[in-house]
């Protein structure tokens, strides 16, 4: 069209060719008194002044009548009656109505021909309105909603599947190079057993201890953090959590790679799987600086894109975790109906299957589906509720559910130190995929202990026996198999064979309880009680609730490793106090009570740390300052994870 336009301009200009140049200068009129005044020149001027406006107005009208006549977009004519509908706009351009819509679907609002901006836009209502009169209707304009999610400067489309990672740098270390042994202990019950009797449960303690970590040669991770920035983190927790995830950026190394995931009432990725190399910590800076709070809450969604990100990956670094920070409940996916509620293969009472089952299959096994049970391993992911308005049992439930931990921060401030902790932990693992008898052990942290008690049942030996035979009777034989987390070599420690003695009669020695076994048998014990106790608050029974606890404090109390002045035990008590307190009323219990007691139960179901948003966390962390004294006294945490969130407090302080 345009170039019809151009040849018929041209045709027009050489039709008037003859006459003079009105930017030339006149030659002198001769005088001719036939001419009537009037000169020859004025006449050429008046026709060449003609001819140039008759041009200029019909190009001009031809060029309006053509942009109304084709539409711009399909590039086919806008006629009426051809069963079309057609969409003139303020400015005077006409569209099929059809192809104008879709244009304006994708969030285009100018005029295609003059780029001038619309206010009305063509509108098309849903298609199964019923129309009882059989007449045409005509749809109204409506502005277009601006979207409610946050907006950054990441607004490019994602790309369709996640296969756009860095690449993993060379390995070149040395198999022999990185933490190696476990250590295996083993304790009973008692050190001996009368011949005569046959107790019918004798308990056994299996402790596993991990090797401590090589700086130079630990394990690279795959992290991916998964954060909320709906409209209640706005102000100073968007600016806490900004600062916590640049702490927790500045301790990745190179061969370490970092995912954003930002979500809100939707969800979208900000930072694709980068190493932390110089590039990817000013990268990742970036994308976290970019960040504003807007909009609702969609948990699931913001996990299913942090899940894809792990499993559309092209390589994979030997461990892999997701952490997960939201204070608000998920508005976009099914509620929590029956808090007490217990869906199958999860130890969480209080989560409802609906809410588990929109989780994918590699946080969530229980929804594999496709009948591989060799598949990959579940990705843990460590949950973070943040406030007294978060969703703590659905962020207790997906911890639970993937292995990971659920930390309740209370307190704005402590978001740094919670993340610390669990950075200290993911950035030490030593061992995976521990199996000993049917005991499985997900990845275990530089120099983290896990601790099993085994019940057996011992037979009684006749007297003829017991002459016969030595005084002892074999109990168990322990083999734990695992993987190095840096070389992935499969490796094998075979522990000492369990023995018992069986004297005729025994020494009053001999009738000790190992304090080793019953300060486990405490945390068991205490553990227990706080989950029945959580029952009936959740139940509204909060005066059974409290009795329940005291009276789990009090057996506590008059065991043996209590009375021993055993610092588990101490730290057991305390708990047992904190959430007597924070039962003290239904609105209390509401608001921090429940989140408190998850977090509790999440750190002794994993025998690992969390962060719980109370003093006592603090004190312990705090009493280890300068490395002295036996490190298990501060419950879980471990030598990284306390020299992580020592780093934390001080560049609290400093700053």
């Amino acid at each position: 069209m345009a170039g019809a336009l151009h040849k018929l301009r041209k045709s027009l200009s050489r039709r008037f060719a003859s006459s003079p140049d009105s930017s030339s200068p006149p030659p002198p009129p001769p005088s001719n008194p036939q001419n009537n005044g009037v000169s020859e020149y004025s006449r050429s001027s008046s026709v060449s002044h003609s001819a140039s406006s008759s041009v200029s107005r019909f190009t001009r009208s031809l060029s309006i009548r053509s942009s109304k006549k084709i539409c711009a977009i399909c590039l086919d004519k806008v006629r009426t009656g051809q069963g079309q509908a057609i969409f003139t706009a303020e400015c005077s351009h006409s569209f099929h109505f059809n192809c104008i819509a879709v244009n304006v679907d994708h969030g285009n609002l100018l005029c295609p021909i003059c780029r001038s901006k619309w206010k009305d836009v063509p509108f098309r209502a849903p298609t199964n309105v019923n129309n009882s009169a059989g007449g045409s209707r005509v749809a109204p304009y409506v502005p277009v909603p601006v979207p409610e999610y946050p907006r950054n400067q990441y607004n490019h489309p994602e790309p369709l599947h996640f296969s756009d990672d860095d690449c993993l740098p060379p390995t070149s270390a040395d198999p022999t190079s990185g933490p190696r042994g476990l250590t295996l202990k083993t304790f009973t019950e008692f050190s001996a057993v009368a011949a005569s009797e046959s107790p019918a449960t004798f308990s056994v303690l299996v402790s596993i201890h991990a090797p401590p970590l090589h700086v130079d040669a630990r394990a690279p991770i795959d992290l991916v953090a998964v954060l909320d920035v709906s409209s209640s983190m706005v102000g100073a927790k968007l600016s806490l959590l900004k600062r916590a995830v640049r702490f927790v950026i500045h301790n990745l190394g190179p061969s370490d790679r970092l995912s954003i995931v930002a979500f809100s009432s939707r969800a979208w990725r900000i930072l694709a799987l980068r190493r932390m190399s110089d590039t990817g910590h000013e990268d990742a800076i970036q994308a976290i600086d970019s960040l504003t709070s807007n909009g609702g809450t969609d948990i699931v969604g913001g996990l299913k894109k942090g899940v894809r990100v792990l499993e559309e990956r092209r390589e994979q670094n030997a461990v892999a975790g997701i952490i997960l920070l939201s204070d608000g409940k998920d508005n976009y996916n099914c509620d929590i109906r029956n808090p007490l509620s217990r869906p199958p293969q999860t130890s969480n009472p209080g989560l409802t299957p609906e809410y588990l089952n929109e989780l994918p299959a590699l946080i969530c096994s229980s929804n594999n589906h496709s009948g591989d049970k060799e598949g990959q391993p579940t990705i843990p992911v460590h949950t973070f509720g943040f406030g007294l308005d978060h969703d703590s049992t659905a962020m207790h439930a997906i911890s639970d559910a993937s292995g990971g931990t659920f930390s309740f921060i209370e307190s704005v401030v402590m978001i740094q130190d919670a993340f610390a902790r669990c950075i200290g932990g993911l950035l030490s693992v030593v061992t995976q995929e521990g199996h000993q008898g049917v005991i499985e052990v997900e990845n275990l942290y530089a120099e983290e202990e896990k601790q099993f008690l085994v019940d057996l049942s011992i037979p009684a030996l006749s007297s003829t026996e017991s002459k016969e035979r030595e005084e002892k009777t074999a109990l168990l034989d322990v083999l734990c198999s695992y993987k190095d987390s840096v070389s992935s070599e499969v490796l094998e420690e075979e522990g000492e064979r369990i023995y018992v003695c069986r004297p005729q009669n025994l020494s009053p020695t001999d009738s000790m309880v190992s304090l080793e076994i019953d300060r486990q048998r405490n945390r068991i014990m205490v553990a227990g009680g706080i989950t029945e106790a959580r029952v009936m608050a959740e139940a509204g029974n909060l005066e059974g609730a409290q009795a329940l606890l005291a009276q789990a404090r009090a057996t506590l109390l008059l065991s043996a490793s209590a009375q021993a002045g055993d610092c588990l035990c101490s730290r057991l008590e305390a708990e047992l106090r904190e959430i007597r307190e924070r039962m003290t009323s239904l609105e209390l219990y509401q608001q921090s009570g429940r989140a408190f007691v998850l977090s509790g139960l999440s750190s002794h179901s994993w025998q690992r740390a969390t962060t719980r948003g109370d003093s006592m966390s603090q004190t312990f962390v705090m009493s280890t300052r300068g490395g002295g004294g036996n490190q298990n006294t501060v419950g879980y945490d471990t030598p990284t994870m306390v020299s992580m969130v020592t780093m934390s407090q001080n560049l609290n302080a400093t700053t």
